[in-house]
C-alpha cells in the first residue's frame, strides 16, 4: 500500500512538473532547429537561430532597453520601498494600516488597469511614451512588492541594535545606512532581483507607455504578429533563462540565507 502511494505522488509530481515545464522544453529545443520551420522532426542541434538574434539590431536594441528599464525602475522600487517601509516600521505615523494597504494596493490591481490608467495621466500632463514612461509604470507595480517583502523582514531585533547605535551618538542618516541597511541587506537584494524578474518580463505596460523604443517582451509580440519560427523561439528562451537566473539570484538571497 505504501508502494503505490508513493508511486503515485511520484507520478503526480511528474505530471505537475510536465505540465508546468513541457512547453519551455519545447520552446528551447526548437530553438535550437537547424531548419526554417519549428516543426517536427527535429533537426539540430544548431545555434542559427541565436545567433541571427544576437545579428539583428531591432532585438539587440530592445534587449538592452530591457535591460535598462529593469535595472533601473528596480533601483528605484527598492529604494523607495526601503524608505516606506522604514518609515512605517521605525515611526508611529496617523494612519499607518490604510496608508499600508495603499502602498501595497497595485499588487492587487490588473497591470491592464495601471497601464491604461498611466496612459491617460501621462496624455494629460504633456508625458510622451518613452522608456521613461516604461520605466515609471514598472516603479508602479514593483514598489509594492519591494515594500511588503523588506517590511516583512523588519523585526524588534534591528530595533534594538539601531537604539544602541544612537545611545553611542550616531547620527539617524549613519544608523539608516551603517546599520538598517547591512541588516536588511538580504531582503533589498530579494527584492532588487524580484522586482528585476518581474521588470524583465512585462509586457503590458511596456507595450501601452513605448513606442519607438522597444522593450523585449513588446519586440517579440511583434514578431509573433509574423507567425511562430525559431528565430522567437531563440528570443523566447533567452528571456526564459535570463528569468531563470534572476529567481536563483532571489532564491539565494533571501531564501537560502543563513541564520544570524
Amino acid at each position: 500500500m505504501r508502494a503505490a502511494v508513493r508511486l503515485a505522488a511520484w507520478l503526480y509530481a511528474i505530471a505537475i512538473y510536465g505540465f508546468i515545464f513541457l512547453p519551455v522544453v519545447v520552446l528551447v529545443l526548437f530553438s535550437l532547429q537547424a531548419t526554417s520551420f519549428p516543426i517536427p522532426p527535429f533537426t539540430g542541434p544548431s545555434l542559427r537561430w541565436y545567433q541571427a538574434v544576437l545579428s539583428d539590431a531591432r532585438l539587440t536594441s530592445a534587449l538592452v532597453n530591457s535591460l535598462l528599464v529593469a535595472v533601473l525602475s528596480s533601483l528605484a522600487s527598492v529604494t523607495l520601498g526601503f524608505l516606506s517601509a522604514w518609515g512605517f516600521a521605525r515611526f508611529v505615523l496617523p494612519g499607518s494600516a490604510l496608508l499600508r494597504g495603499l502602498i501595497t494596493l497595485p499588487l492587487t490591481v490588473s497591470y491592464l488597469i495601471i497601464g491604461m490608467g498611466l496612459l491617460v495621466l501621462f496624455n494629460w500632463a504633456g508625458v510622451p511614451k518613452s522608456l521613461l514612461a516604461a520605466g515609471i509604470g514598472h516603479v508602479v507595480i514593483n514598489l509594492p512588492l519591494c515594500f511588503a517583502i523588506i517590511y516583512s523582514q523588519m523585526g524588534d531585533h534591528q530595533i534594538n541594535i539601531e537604539r544602541a547605535a544612537r545611545d553611542l551618538g550616531a547620527a539617524e542618516w549613519k544608523v539608516l545606512m551603517m546599520i538598517a541597511v547591512p541588516v536588511l541587506a538580504p531582503a533589498i537584494f530579494a527584492a532588487f532581483f524580484l522586482s528585476m524578474t518581474f521588470s524583465w518580463d512585462e509586457f503590458v505596460i511596456s507595450f501601452l507607455l513605448t513606442r519607438f523604443d522597444t522593450t523585449l517582451p513588446v519586440e517579440i509580440w511583434n514578431l509573433l504578429r509574423s507567425g511562430l519560427n525559431p528565430k522567437t523561439n531563440a528570443v523566447g528562451s533567452l528571456v526564459f533563462a535570463v528569468s531563470i537566473v534572476l529567481v536563483v539570484l532571489f532564491e539565494l538571497t533571501l531564501l537560502r540565507r543563513k541564520p544570524a
